[in-house]
């Protein structure tokens, strides 16, 4: 993975998430991928914080969306490695700084996240 597509992809994903666009975010990931993270919890309970699959974590996105109507992200940095990224940047409406850990198939399309709040 270069410098150059994780800056690309993650000024595009920020700007996707700040669209509210579902069809646009999830262009981002692969049909079976994965996230983990504390606020599926909070969502969806019997989860254990793991959301597998478009269409169940489009469900859970949705509700994400309606409980924060105005959600907007500004990133802070972009950390590269070898297979994945990290997305560094703060919910303008929480006000909650979040990292997001990326791996991508060879396609280059995420097919299992992790997410991290302050």
């Amino acid at each position: 993975m270069t410098e150059e597509f994780a800056k690309h992809f993650a000024a595009e994903w920020v700007a996707s998430w700040n669209s509210h666009d579902l069809d646009r975010i999830l262009e981002h990931y692969t049909n079976d991928f994965s996230i983990t993270t504390p606020m599926a919890l909070k969502i969806i309970p019997e989860s254990n914080g793991v959301v597998a699959g478009k269409n169940k974590v489009r469900a859970y996105w949705e509700q994400g969306l309606k409980l924060i109507p105005n959600l907007h992200f500004e990133m802070i940095d972009v950390l590269v490695g070898m297979n994945g990224l990290t997305i560094y940047y703060r919910n303008t409406a929480t006000g909650r700084k979040t990292v997001e850990v990326m791996f991508f198939n060879e396609q280059q399309k995420v097919e299992k996240a992790f997410a991290m709040y302050s």
